[in-house]
């Protein structure tokens, strides 16, 4: 495979990243921390960050779980509920507490029951967001059963997105983790208040993934992988050099139980090697030049924000997958192609 066996970036960020709460939380920021400077943390906990004071308690827990030679800043969102206080929202941003806000269609994931039921009932909070500056991460999926799961994006940018997109016109909008070709195109064609993250593993798998020998929940998460044509799509968008997409693993742990079960509970747990997977992709799109502004510039000039003075290098060489995480309370976490061998390694590990 051609390319460079070295390449230096500025320490990265991740634009989207679960840590759940409690021992498992304790078991995966460190993986985080390790690599990225930077997080924007989900609201999605039971019950979901919906105030300054939760955001603030949330935001200490996960600090007492990062290394001490580490140095990492994870920035809080606040969960958007039909019933959100406009008030609460802009005077958490005014004063540092709140990076964005987060939209889960009501149902449409994990712990979204308290989501939006629909939109009119929040254009109060997404006007004084306007106002203010403050982006709106998007879930983009929708929620109509009568709507093929496979189908759920594209529908979600029809019936939602676009026509929010002229409600509120100035609006700073992130379509997080998207899946299809659909959506990179609604972002390429956009102006540039609206961007979009990408996961490394829609960068990898199709929906096929899900179903080699059997049921691969480990495999399952939402929006669920679609369509060859669409992995490659996002490919070419990641690639590109367009400054609307942006790292964001989408990282979300669950017990190995949990996942094994009748539920399946959708996400991917990709903190341990996310990095090493973008550099790959980069590298197989020979595009390994690409992948500082995908990873390090686009994230922080959307938000506002300082690229980081730190870098990290990453070495082209194989090595071996993290293997399993056990967490305090004995629950396993699988990570992302776990066991299987990394074409990339970070120097110093």
């Amino acid at each position: 495979m051609p390319g460079p066996d070295k390449i230096t970036l500025r320490r990265p960020d991740d634009w989207h990243l679960h840590v759940r709460d409690g021992s498992m939380m304790a078991a995966v920021v460190p993986f985080t921390a390790r690599r990225f400077a930077r997080a924007i943390i989900m609201p999605n906990l039971v019950p979901p960050v919906t105030t300054i004071e939760q955001a603030i308690a949330y935001r200490e827990r996960i600090l007492r779980t990062v290394p001490q030679e580490e140095d990492f800043n994870p920035l809080m969102t606040c969960y958007l509920t039909d019933t959100a206080n406009a008030d609460e929202i802009a005077r958490g941003h005014a004063e540092g507490v709140f990076a964005a806000v987060k939209l889960y269609p009501a149902g449409a994931t994990t712990n979204t029951d308290a989501g939006v039921t629909d939109l009119s009932r929040v254009s109060g909070a997404l006007e004084r967001m306007q106002e203010i500056g403050m982006p709106l991460l998007v879930h983009g999926e929708a929620t109509d059963p009568e709507v093929d799961v496979y189908d759920r994006e594209a529908v979600f940018i029809d019936r939602v997105l676009s026509p929010l997109m002229v409600e509120f016109p100035v609006l700073k909008v992130v379509l997080e983790h998207v899946t299809t070709e659909q959506a990179v195109q609604f972002v390429s064609e956009s102006s540039e208040r609206l961007a979009a993250t990408v996961t490394p593993h829609h960068l990898f798998i199709n929906r096929n993934a899900m179903f080699e020998s059997g049921i691969r929940p480990h495999m399952y998460c939402l929006p669920v992988a679609k369509r060859e044509r669409h992995r490659l799509a996002l490919r070419r968008a990641v690639t590109s050099g367009d400054a609307r997409f942006f790292l964001g693993t989408d990282s979300a742990p669950h017990a190995a139980s949990a996942k094994e079960s009748a539920c399946g509970c959708a996400g991917i747990f990709s903190a341990p090697s996310a990095l090493e997977l973008y550099a790959q992709v980069f590298n197989e799109e020979g595009a390994i030049d690409k992948l500082e502004a995908f990873a390090s510039f686009n994230g922080p000039a959307f938000y506002g924000l300082p690229v980081n003075e730190e870098t990290i290098t990453l070495n082209r060489e194989v090595t071996s997958h993290p293997p399993e995480v056990t967490t305090t309370e004995d629950d396993i976490l699988k990570p992302f192609f776990v066991n299987e061998p990394l074409q990339w390694t970070v120097q110093g590990d």
